[in-house]
């Protein structure tokens, strides 16, 4: 493919947040999103922290080798972020994790379905399953945006 038809059609990262961003219109439903979707992803990292701390780990080197294929600004981000949720489950009383986790985990799902009900649309994931890899990057290309990072 020469460079004139690769400006011509949409990168799979800016096809993907632009499909995810149309379930995700309504001001209220994005500072949800804001605010849950980060949640989530440390609450899962707890879970499976739970499990095997190298399985929070693992699960968060197998999300960057598709965020890289995506985007390799995002996937710093992401890498960044991850590194920052698995030091923070590293300090955490192994204790408090599961019951944090799960508790956390069920309210910010409940957020994020309000959000939804709230926007009048059904969560992108449920079209397609790659949208909950693509939430936080929906998340972080806000940031990006706002701080003129080109993603």
């Amino acid at each position: 493919m020469n460079t004139d038809s690769q400006s011509l059609s949409a990168r799979a990262i800016d096809t993907l947040l632009a499909k995810y961003s149309e379930s995700h219109l309504n001001p209220v439903n994005e500072i949800i999103h804001f605010i849950c979707v980060p949640v989530i992803v440390f609450t899962l990292l707890g879970l499976l922290w739970t499990i095997h701390p190298l399985v929070a780990v693992a699960a968060a080197l197998a999300s960057l080798l598709y965020y890289f294929s995506l985007s390799v600004p995002l996937a710093i981000g992401m890498l960044l972020m991850f590194g920052f949720m698995l030091a923070l489950l590293y300090v955490l009383p192994p204790q408090w994790i599961l019951p944090l986790s799960i508790t956390v985990f069920v309210l910010a799902w409940i957020g994020q379905f309000i959000g939804h009900k709230i926007e009048g649309k059904k969560p992108s994931f449920f079209d397609d399953l790659r949208f909950l890899l693509i939430g936080p990057l929906f998340v972080l290309g806000f940031l990006y945006r706002r701080l003129s990072i080109a993603y």
